[in-house]
């Protein structure tokens, strides 16, 4: 039988297609296309990497390779500063825009390089190849080689004296948090930042009990710490439904509204659903609202793997009345996430302050409109994952100034597991990712979050 005809193969493209067979290719361009969709687009990294609706690339990527774009991004975000100042010392000028994907790729390889171990060679070898299958950027292939060899040569020098915490903070953030608390604590929290957080569970109850079975610890007021990073859903007790991921810090708000059982609460922008789990759990009548369908989809489906109920409602609270008035509320408002960095490093690099500026002004019409919603006597908490002051102190400030009928609550030590760190002069919950020690092996810190709690008489 006569063999097909195949069209005859540039040597170019050949190459090109010998590239994209090669062993660890595909992963460091999905890497360097979904870094530059973070950074330049402002693209929230977890939707690139939503294995049902993310990035195309990454969602054609076997498990493993999955996980190595995460550590990949991950590594480039958090350090993105520090790589930034050492692409910085090592090229004489800028690189040009509109050079396709050079900087990403750069970035990429150098984040390997320097704080995922993998070997220079290969991080140089599949950046070059990248670097060839990219029509704007093969021009500058043997410049990425260069670059990156000579930082091989020369990594000590070059990577001597940065000034990492605070290279890896955008001036705007680092000026917002020496101001509020001071540059020692903002350098701290910089430096917390550099350090993926460690898995937190609440659980149903016995902490300790769990915290054996998932070889963890049990921090700040209950929380499971684990110490290996992993499928959530192949750990011990997700399929009966004993715990619920979900940081440290955020667990605290909704402890602040005391006993719920058997009353009617709000909780209200409540996706992704840990504050509703935690009330539900405790036996209140809850009504989750959130404006997302999407998200609360995900709400409702972990709610029934703990066989827990909640009334769930996808609205606009600009919009939304409530039939009736609630006993407690608690009002996790949309915020910059500024507080959950050690999570989403992303989030440095694609918030700015004017996006503080218009969330602050959501902040607040949300908040008159649920103390509507109160009964007298009843409480409402007020949280943000943000360590920005305007979404937090300042909110409660110009509240009170204006509203009639309500008062701070101070919080109390033993509420929140004997955190008294995270308690400030006013009485308001204030958790740093500076706050809580390593323990063992297993890493410390918090996410960033601020709650008031308000009773209305």
């Amino acid at each position: 039988m006569a063999k097909p005809i195949r069209p005859k193969q540039k040597q170019g493209a050949q190459n090109s297609a010998d590239n994209r067979e090669k062993p660890g290719f595909a992963a460091r361009k999905v890497a360097a296309d979904i870094l530059g969709n973070v950074v330049h687009k402002y693209r929230p990294l977890d939707g690139e990497l939503d294995t049902a609706s993310g990035h195309s690339g990454f969602r054609a990527l076997a498990a493993n390779d999955r996980s190595l774009v995460r550590a990949i991004v991950g590594a480039a975000l958090r350090h993105r500063g520090e790589i930034s100042e050492i692409l910085h010392r090592l090229l004489d000028r800028d690189i040009p825009e509109k050079t396709g994907r050079v900087l990403d790729i750069l970035h990429v390889a150098i984040a390997q390089m320097l704080y995922l171990d993998v070997p220079d060679r290969a991080s140089v070898s599949l950046a070059v190849d990248h670097a060839s299958v990219d029509k704007r950027a093969r021009p500058y292939k043997g410049l990425v080689n260069g670059v990156l060899r000579r930082l091989g040569r020369e990594r000590e020098d070059v990577t001597a004296d940065l000034d990492a915490n605070r290279l890896n903070t955008p001036d705007w953030l680092f000026e917002s948090w020496t101001e509020t608390y001071g540059e020692d604590r903002a350098r701290e929290i910089a430096a917390a930042h550099k350090r993926e957080a460690a898995p937190d569970l609440t659980v149903k109850q016995d902490p300790e009990t769990w915290a054996q079975r998932l070889e963890g610890t049990v921090v700040g007021a209950g929380t499971v710490r684990l110490s290996k990073k992993g499928a959530v859903d192949k750990l011990d007790g997700f399929e009966e439904g004993a715990w619920w991921v979900q940081d440290a810090a955020a667990s605290l708000p909704a402890r602040l509204l005391g006993d719920v059982s058997g009353k009617r609460v709000a909780d209200l922008c409540a996706a992704p659903g840990g504050k509703t789990a935690q009330l539900a759990s405790a036996g209140a009548n809850v009504t989750a609202v959130d404006i997302s369908k999407s998200r609360l989809k995900r709400v409702s489906e972990n709610l029934a793997r703990l066989n827990l109920t909640a009334e769930i409602v996808a609205s606009d609270l600009r919009e939304w009345e409530p039939s009736e008035p609630f006993d407690a509320i608690l009002l996790d408002a949309p915020c910059s996430a500024t507080g959950t960095i050690r999570r989403h490093p992303d989030v440095a690099w694609i918030k700015r302050p004017r996006d503080i500026e218009k969330l602050a002004e959501i902040q607040a019409e949300l908040l008159r409109r649920a103390a509507g919603w109160l009964k007298p006597g009843g409480l409402l908490v007020y949280c943000t994952c943000s360590l920005e002051r305007s979404e937090g102190e300042s909110q409660i400030g110009a509240f009170l100034s204006e509203a009639t009928g309500f008062e701070v609550v101070p919080v109390l030590a033993d509420e929140i597991g004997g955190l008294s760190q995270c308690i400030t002069p006013d009485g308001y919950l204030r958790t740093l990712p500076s706050h809580l020690t390593d323990t063992e092996n297993i890493p410390g810190g918090l996410d960033g979050f601020f709650a008031a709690r308000l009773k209305r008489f």
